[in-house]
């Protein structure tokens, strides 16, 4: 079993702390709803890699915009984590904007899309299609 390294741990406490106080701190009205998806701490503790998701926003131009605001409060976060985390040098954050949720949401609805046509399709057959194979309807 996969002991956990350092930065790990110090990566999943950022994520902690950074769900709470983008929600919490963060007082830009142009600001969604963010989501913390995970955190990635370089293995010298220098930077952090923030993945977070915007709930209901799909438009890229919004999504420039709220990541904007995250940048500019990059360093206001730090300074709080700093308060907040024990450690020597907190990690410079930088935040990425995650699309694997809109990628999820693209792909579950193409696969609901296929089986909602492969269920049309067989509804359209005859009704005599499993005489052919031997398998009709017995007395």
């Amino acid at each position: 079993m996969r002991e956990f390294k350092r930065t790990d741990r110090v990566a999943d406490q950022l994520q902690k702390e950074l769900a709470v106080l983008i929600q919490r701190e963060i007082k830009d009205p142009r600001l969604g709803m963010v989501t913390v998806s995970g955190v990635e701490v370089s293995r010298d503790l220098g930077y952090a890699d923030v993945h977070v998701t915007l709930l209901g926003e799909q438009d890229a131009e919004r999504i420039k915009e709220n990541m904007a605001v995250l940048k500019r409060a990059a360093g206001f976060l730090r300074s709080q984590i700093a308060r907040r985390i024990k450690l020597r040098h907190v990690p410079e954050l930088r935040f990425h904007y995650d699309e694997s949720v809109v990628r999820g949401q693209r792909l579950s609805s193409l696969i609901d899309e296929a089986v909602a046509n492969d269920r049309d399709r067989h509804d359209d057959e005859p009704e005599g299609g499993d005489d052919e194979r031997g398998e009709g309807e017995r007395d």
